[in-house]
């Protein structure tokens, strides 16, 4: 039965709250009937005025028809002012030509709970507002949630820094629709916020208004009383008879207390018991006076002194240091160690202050018994057990078991599994398995699969932008046909990384084997960083004129696209060559021009270098006219001087491949013009310096800029000709002219990493650096004098150049200037000369820690130790008289600008009366790391 008018019949009403999601779902058909009849809609209140009410929908509405099945032919959808329409349709589950059964049908309830779902609407209602015989028009109608207008972070302490903080941390995005879950969780986002800041407390009170700006949306304000700030007051633990509660304290890495200095210590009355303190009486009685440990115990409920370590509370911090407790416990034996119990609480009275309590269940401490092997055939028992290293009776360590049979990775290798990779067993497998647990000792049995072989098959190369694929290829070991091996995949890494071109932390090989024919494809990728530098500064000096220094390297140069101009993007790179420029002038007084360029890879078939120098400097004197008010310099009074290096190094296969043999020559040309350079009787004409050199090194750093293990050796030894020996007749002043020579040098620097503690960022972990450095100048013809060439120069940070046309070492000594020349035998006509060393020596110990490791700047800080001491003759040579002194530093490495170095040194001998007002010296250094 049809009417012209359209009836509006209300068939379902509002589903509302979220707990009415669960109710509807477990609805069943007579409850459906039973809401429909109670929700029959009233003439007064459903239908407009003027309308008459169709009564076989308004029976069809509340049930009061025979169950009868009627399809689908129209759906509408209305109130919706964002969402589309078709869509809302398509997640309802209705579509038109849908059979139907009414009553008794769940169509319609399931598509209110299929909308209801998406968090989008407040009200949902399904209309019948048409019938033609079997055919059924339905109106969806919805009402649409509110979206986020704005939102703000309001209350005591918030500052806009928190503010820009949390709304990253928070995810709230205006014009998303606001839930109730949008809210929990952005109050959950803010109070971790602020737990991790020490704010245990934190209460956050939302308030929403309307938005006046933007239809439907709200204004939403988060008022956070971030409460008093928390930190750990006291740490307790219970259960441990074993070890003392200091050590199991210090595996806690991030869960530190704060200072304390009190004559009232902490209550011990806590949730596991009280907690045993060491009384005076037991103190002296134990005479723990002669310990430090138990001296520290006995003090630490009234005093403790935490410089560095910080003492707030996180939860997720906390979980991670409890497993270091027991992976502590475990490395001393005690296998079966827990935390049973623990908790954290505020004191009633101080609420800044935090208690954590941690109970712990030791078990028993444990040792290895009988060791045995399973399925080995390369190697015997014993060469396997003298490999382990692990012998009966040693205390039981499951994580120095599984180092030692390889299964935790380690760069230093010397284990089981090492020993197999590295003679290509890439599919080999070890399992300890514990075969008897008897009293308190432990048999194993050490199952081994070895399998066959793995050659290596293909190896690719990604991610160089840059860099011409054949330079990173030439520097690998890992060759396709020959057996894999983890020494050398190591090996390989740490090549491409001394390239200096890529991201250290970023490479890694993708080793992919198929065990099916007993291959393994590796895939080096590789993140490329620029290692260009450029130096840039400049003056104006009244009367001297511009002064400046121009300066740029080019660290992956290519020079046979040189000419290409199409390379130019914006230089000619990806060979790996590496060519410096640089001009520095100061006025008419001084300009100075060099120029270097280095093949690292001549022939490019084997690792032999070519390094070629060029340098060229004009040096005036002159002074101030008064008259002109101008700085005039002559080339009447002038040094002049130009040199050339020529250097060729070979890799040597023995005694390893690490090993480099370098030849080079060096000539330089001084040119005097009335300028005393040595001597008042030598101050004019030409002084020829023309040297040899051989230098053996030995480098195996992982890393060039952050090492962290490896060690880099140099023996060198430059010598001019024997003039003097061939011609008898060459006197002192002569010997300016031809200065002879021969000089040792000897530099050692070793980095160990120290501080490894199981489950700590090895990326992070403390360096250690240990150095060693000597040196000796030597003559052939004792009447005559020491070269003024080629002496040390010891002290300071090893900027200062004042004499650099000598070609002196500069030996660096943080916290003393330049040592000054106090000899009393040095004739004053030859003071400057004089002034550097023929004999130093040079110890020095950093302990360094890095604060990033990116591609974009390497920062790590330092302390130091250092002795070092110069001698004039080998008469007055003393290597035990040694000048120390002590200190803090910065490292910066920037790839554009290369190394920038602050120190802050004591020198210890320098102290007077105890007093360091003048013993101490900041220095810094640029470019590079002084001898």
């Amino acid at each position: 039965m049809q009417r012209r008018s359209l009836i509006c019949v209300f068939l379902i009403t509002t589903y509302c709250l979220l707990h009415s999601i669960a109710a509807l779902a477990q609805v069943n058909d007579s409850t459906k009937k039973a809401s429909v009849d109670s929700l029959k809609p009233n003439a007064s209140d459903t239908v407009p005025h003027g309308v008459s009410i169709d009564p076989e929908l308004v029976a069809l509405a509340g049930g009061k028809t025979p169950p009868r099945e009627y399809i689908i032919a129209g759906i509408k959808i209305s109130g919706t002012k964002y969402l589309d329409e078709s869509l809302l349709t398509s997640i309802s589950g209705l579509t038109v030509g849908d059979k139907v059964t009414i009553p008794g049908g769940d169509n319609f309830s399931k598509a209110i709970m299929n909308l209801w779902k998406q968090n989008l609407f407040a009200n949902i209602a399904i209309y019948f507002t048409k019938l033609q015989g079997n055919s059924l028009y339905v109106e969806i109608d919805v009402t649409e949630r509110p979206r986020l207008g704005n939102f703000y972070f309001k209350g005591p302490g918030v500052k806009k820094g928190d503010a820009d903080d949390l709304t990253t941390k928070t995810g709230l995005i205006k014009g998303r629709v606001v839930t109730e879950n949008m809210k929990r969780s952005a109050i959950q986002y803010i109070k971790k916020y602020y737990a991790d800041k020490g704010y245990e407390d934190a209460q956050v009170r939302i308030t929403e208004a309307h938005d006046p700006v933007v239809q439907n949306s709200e204004i939403v304000t988060f008022y956070i009383d971030k409460g008093p700030k928390v930190r750990i007051y006291q740490i307790d633990f219970f259960g441990n008879q074993a070890v003392r509660e200091q050590k199991l304290k210090k595996q806690l890495k991030d869960t530190k207390e704060q200072s304390r200095m009190t004559i009232y210590p902490p209550d011990n009355q806590t949730p596991y018991g009280p907690h045993d303190s060491v009384t005076l009486r037991q103190y002296l009685s134990n005479w723990g006076f002669l310990s430090y440990h138990a001296t520290k115990e006995f003090i630490d409920p009234y005093f403790r002194f935490k410089l560095f370590s910080g003492s707030k509370f996180s939860q997720s911090k906390f979980d991670e240091d409890k497993q270091k407790v027991v992976s502590y416990y475990n490395s001393l034996g005690y296998r079966d160690a827990v935390i049973v119990a623990d908790t954290h609480y505020t004191d009633k009275k101080v609420r800044s202050r935090l208690y954590v309590d941690i109970k712990v269940d030791e078990g028993h401490k444990y040792y290895f018994g009988n060791i045995s092997w399973k399925g080995n055939t390369k190697y015997s028992d014993s060469i396997l057990s003298l490999i382990l290293g692990i012998h009966k009776g040693d205390i039981y360590n499951a994580d120095i078991l599984n180092k030692k049979l390889g299964k935790q990775l380690s760069a230093e290798g010397g284990d089981i599994s090492g020993l197999y990779t590295d003679d290509g067993y890439l599919f080999f497998h070890v399992e300890p398995v514990e075969t008897a647990v008897y009293n308190d000792t432990i048999d194993f049995e050490i199952r081994m699969t070895e399998g066959p072989q793995a050659t290596i098959k293909n190896v690719t190369i990604s991610g160089n932008d840059k860099t011409n694929e054949y330079v990173i290829r030439r520097e690998l070991f890992t060759i396709p046909g020959d057996k894999f091996s983890r020494t050398e995949l190591i090996r390989s890494q740490r090549q491409i990384a001394n390239l200096g071109f890529f991201n250290q932390e970023k490479i890694q090989p993708g080793i992919n084997p198929n065990q099916e024919d007993g291959t393994v494809d590796i895939n080096w990728g590789v993140e490329e960083k620029s290692g260009n530098q450029l130096e840039l500064s400049a003056g104006w000096g009244g009367g001297i004129g511009l002064t400046g220094t121009v300066g740029v390297t080019f660290a992956n140069f290519s020079i046979k696209n040189i000419f290409n101009k199409d390379a130019w993007q914006p230089l000619p790179e990806g060979d790996g060559q590496k060519l410096s420029l640089r001009i520095q002038s100061n006025g008419k007084a001084y300009q100075s021009y060099n120029f270097s360029f280095t093949e690292p890879w001549l022939g490019g078939k084997k690792r032999n270098s070519l390094t070629v120098s060029l340098y060229r400097s004009v040096f005036r004197t002159g002074g101030y006219n008064f008259r002109t008010n101008t700085y005039a310099f002559s080339d009447s009074n002038s040094l002049k001087n130009f040199g050339i290096t020529l250097a060729l190094g070979k890799q040597l296969k023995w005694p390893d491949d690490f090993f480099t043999l370098t030849y080079s020559v060096n000539y330089t040309q001084y040119d005097l013009n009335n300028y005393p350079l040595f001597t008042s009787a030598f101050r004019n004409g030409r002084s020829t310096n023309f040297s040899f050199k051989l230098a053996l090194s030995r480098y195996d750093l992982d890393q060039p800029i952050y090492p962290r293990r490896g060690s880099n050796l140099l023996l060198s030894v430059q010598f001019t000709p024997p003039y003097s020996l061939i011609d008898k007749g060459i006197t002192q002043n002569y010997s300016y002219k031809l200065p002879e020579y021969h000089k040792w040098r000897f530099t050692s620097d070793w980095y160990l990493p120290i501080g490894n503690a199981m489950g700590a960022d090895k990326s992070r972990q403390f360096v250690l650096k240990a150095s060693a450095k000597y040196g000796f100048m030597g003559r052939y013809n004792p009447a005559l004098g020491f070269s003024p060439f080629e002496r040390f120069q010891v002290g300071d940070a090893g900027l200062t150049n004042n004499f650099g046309l000598l070609g002196y070492d500069i030996i660096s000594q943080r916290g003393y200037p330049v040592y000054e020349n106090s000899d009393p035998k040095v004739n004053p006509d030859q003071q400057q000369a004089s002034q550097f060393f023929t004999i130093f020596n040079k110890y020095t110990l950093e302990l360094r820690y890095p604060f990033t490791t990116n591609p974009s700047s390497t920062i790590y800080g330092l302390t130091f130790f250092e002795a070092a001491n110069g001698w004039f003759n080998y008469t007055d040579y003393n290597p035990f008289r040694l000048r120390r002194s002590v200190g803090v530093g910065m490292r910066f490495f920037l790839p554009m600008f290369g190394l920038l170095g602050f120190d802050y040194g004591v020198g210890l001998d320098r102290i007077q009366n105890g007093s360091l007002r003048d013993a101490t010296r900041f220095t810094f250094m640029l470019g590079y790391e002084p001898d």
